[in-house]
């Protein structure tokens, strides 16, 4: 006998399909999509992709295009702006918690980490630099030890992940965003709280000013039109 390996539901394997080509732009922001070519295209019925496609609508990545079925919603600099003000206080809150939990035993995996994003960024690797900041991010909230503030920015992370795709190209940028990260492991493993708090805080509303300056500078003249 042979080990039975589970599969995710088929809806969601399609939701999963459909939302990896929208982050990593295979699937640009107003390209339209309908149940019969995304069935075609995964090769399975049109009814999975029509309950995927819905919850991609409820969760802002697709919107309504008329008769013509959805198309891939535009990149929403309020919604970036939206989120990264949670990301302000949640971001605090975890490095906060994370500096009195965690202690010197994080150092070891926090290192591993950030020399992942060095490398990203060395490689000039966007899909990779994205893949190291979301596992630093995660990494502090698993720090934390607040089950809430994971599942609270689970949703939220798919939405940077696909902005980030879409503007992370600067390598100056992606060296001063990871010296941010290890400021922050350092006062986390000192367990200075007040300092880690603090460089949360302030890493949050940098990288919030430096993405929403990219994506009006990438904003197409007719975004207005197609987010109508």
């Amino acid at each position: 006998m042979h080990e039975i390996t589970l599969q995710p539901p088929l809806i969601q394997q399609v939701y999963g399909a459909i939302l990896d080509a929208i982050n990593d732009g295979r699937l640009a922001p107003g390209e339209r999509l309908t149940q019969e070519s995304v069935a075609q295209r995964l090769n399975v019925s049109r009814q999975p992709v029509g309950q995927a496609l819905i919850l991609l609508k409820s969760q802002g990545f697709v919107c309504d295009a008329g008769r013509r079925g959805v198309m891939v919603a535009p990149l929403d600099a309020d919604l970036v702006r939206s989120i990264y003000e949670l990301r302000g206080a949640v971001d605090r809150l975890a490095a906060g918690l994370a500096a009195r939990r965690a202690g010197p035993a994080a150092r070891e995996e926090a290192e591993e980490i950030l020399a992942a994003g060095i490398r990203a960024v060395e490689r000039d690797d966007v899909n990779e630099l994205v893949d190291a900041e979301l596992a630093f991010h995660g990494f502090i909230y698993r720090l934390a030890g607040n089950v809430l503030i994971e599942r609270t920015m689970a949703l939220h992370w798919n939405h940077m992940r696909r902005v980030m795709g879409a503007v992370l190209t600067d390598p100056s940028q992606g060296r001063k965003v990871w010296r941010e990260h290890r400021a922050i492991v350092d006062a986390i493993v000192a367990g200075d709280v007040e300092k880690a708090e603090r460089l949360a805080a302030t890493h949050v509303e940098d990288a919030s000013g430096r993405l929403q300056e990219a994506l009006k500078v990438k904003a197409p003249p007719d975004a207005a039109v197609i987010a109508s």
